[in-house]
């Protein structure tokens, strides 16, 4: 998938609950609820349903450490 794709992809879920899983180093995965609430050049943020924000890269979709789950 190209990037260009992916940040589409992001607009349009923007403000849409979901849930998401993040695929980290050693083995230290992350399952969370939010919401993508901020869309910048290199990255987007997701506020969490407990009003913590996270941020991530579109290549962190590109390349599976982030999935978003219908």
């Amino acid at each position: 998938m190209m990037l260009n794709k992916i940040k589409n992809m992001v607009t349009l879920n923007m403000g849409i609950e979901h849930t998401f899983r993040f695929y980290g180093v050693r083995n230290q995965n992350e399952e969370f609820v939010g919401k993508i609430v901020g869309i910048y050049p290199a990255v987007f943020t997701i506020e969490l349903s407990n009003k913590m924000i996270k941020a991530f890269s579109y290549s962190d979709l590109l390349i599976n450490n982030l999935e978003i789950i219908e």
